[in-house]
């Protein structure tokens, strides 16, 4: 074997996870995907969150199979790990890694390069425990000028509908020595921001012994060298307390700024709902922590995940959401219908929802996030934004991507600003489908250059 591809599915971590595995696999000398035609090994990175998910997970793998005759084909990630047999029963798979074994994958594959022979389908790991890390260089990105570093793994939430916990194990976070020291190297090659992400993240440091939890370590991050932004991936609105809202305010002046964009998973918005889900808040808990932010960081896009149709969800609890959602300054919505997980306790509730109600649940929440969304993108027109230019774009010739600190993309009339280049531009008008444009005020040097990977 000579050529790998990776396929990726679901979430920032998994993303991160497999731009690590990218990494180690160059490491011992394997070349990624110059040719998608003639690759010797496919990885395939699953998802199991939802049972659309786990569906998509086993349709990669099958089009992966089919598109890459005579390659090998390891699958790992979340499904490989609540649906080990049935990933490993696939024809063709030479090999199902649990997410233990993962870190471990460039060394399996070594093994398989010197033997002659396939693997054994469906070669199961011992599965083991072990800490939270990042044992390879994550300077190595996909495409990407703003990295996600998974800096917590695992979950100790007890959510009655989440399977994840089964997937990822119980919390564990990277120490923050080790946090310290991948920004630092990420600062140095370049990159202007880098998104922290993790499965749990506001439950970071728990598991440490130092005590140190997420304010603790955004605090020596924010007076550390590392990147011009540091954006938080998803946090749990009874894991956001005012010191770190502060503290993001406080940063606005100086060489780190954590952006003000805080994701808050909402799931519902009726809260004996709420307590079904296992969830550790109430909608007036969640209603506090949206306006302290707004309060501190009026500028601030607040986002949320509501989920449609859990089962026990009646028409007057919906209505109850959807007020209560209609109620709330937020910048956008990701809706998501309920999917039972076989396994959770919410698999086993009797009072489900029907699938046509569900979607038209589904239809009426989106229909005010987009409405939510258009309003702040409208109210963003004229303002002067500093953004981190992408590196690929999807629009037309001529025009470039780049992201402000409040995560709306912006489109600027110009091919000329390389992938992590920063620059000032001023926001002149949304078109369309919430495609923002805006004029260049400035454009800001590179502070290093950003290392250039084709695809895998």
């Amino acid at each position: 074997m000579k050529t790998f591809l990776i396929t990726t599915l679901g979430c920032r971590v998994n993303q991160s996870e497999s731009e690590a595995l990218a990494a180690a696999l160059e490491g011992v000398g394997l070349i990624p995907n110059p040719d998608p035609c003639a690759v010797d090994l496919c990885i395939i990175n699953t998802c199991a969150v939802t049972s659309k998910a786990a569906m998509q997970s086993r349709q990669a793998v099958r089009r992966m199979i089919r598109s890459h005759a005579g390659a090998r084909i390891i699958v790992t990630g979340c499904n490989a790990q609540v649906a080990f047999e049935e990933m490993a029963s696939i024809p063709g798979v030479d090999a199902v890694i649990l997410q233990s074994e993962k870190e471990r994958l460039p060394d399996i594959v070594s093994e398989m390069r010197k033997n002659s022979r396939p693997a054994p389908e469906g070669m199961q790991l011992p599965e083991n425990r072990r800490p939270c890390r990042s044992s390879v260089d994550p300077i190595h990105f996909k495409n990407r000028a703003r990295p996600y570093l998974k800096i917590q793994d695992g979950c100790n939430a007890v959510c009655t509908y989440c399977i994840v916990p089964r997937a990822r194990g119980p919390g564990r976070s990277l120490p923050p020595p080790m946090v310290l020291q991948r920004l630092r190297q990420l600062k140095d090659a370049g990159y202007p921001e880098a998104v922290l992400t993790g499965i749990h993240l506001g439950s970071y440091g728990s598991d440490l012994e130092n005590g140190m939890g997420l304010v603790d370590l955004l605090q020596e991050i924010t007076s550390s060298n590392a990147p011009e932004r540091i954006r938080l991936s998803s946090i749990e609105p009874n894991e956001l307390p005012d010191a770190l809202i502060e503290l993001a305010a406080a940063s606005k002046t100086g060489p780190t700024r954590i952006c003000p964009h805080f994701h808050l998973p909402l799931q519902s918005g009726d809260d004996a709902i709420l307590r079904r889900m296992g969830r550790p808040y109430n909608r007036e808990m969640y209603r506090d922590r949206v306006l302290k932010i707004l309060s501190v960081l009026p500028e601030s896009a607040v986002g949320a995940d509501v989920m449609a149709g859990f089962p026990g969800e009646t028409e007057s609890a919906f209505e109850r959401t959807l007020s209560f959602v209609e109620s709330l300054p937020l910048a956008y919505l990701h809706v998501f219908p309920f999917s039972p997980r076989p396994g959770t306790p919410a698999a086993r509730f009797r009072d489900r929802v029907d699938s046509r109600t569900i979607r038209n649940r589904c239809r009426r929440l989106r229909d005010i996030g987009r409405a939510k969304r258009a309003r702040f993108y409208a109210a963003a027109l004229g303002q002067t934004v500093d953004l981190v230019m992408e590196r690929k774009t999807r629009f037309q010739t001529g025009f470039c991507r780049g992201i402000s600190d409040t995560y709306i993309p912006v489109w600027l009339k110009s091919d000329t600003l390389p992938a992590g280049m920063t620059a000032t531009a001023r926001i002149d008008r949304v078109e369309g489908s919430f495609k923002v444009f805006g004029t260049v005020v400035q454009e800001n040097a590179l502070t290093g250059t950003l290392p250039v990977r084709p695809d895998f």
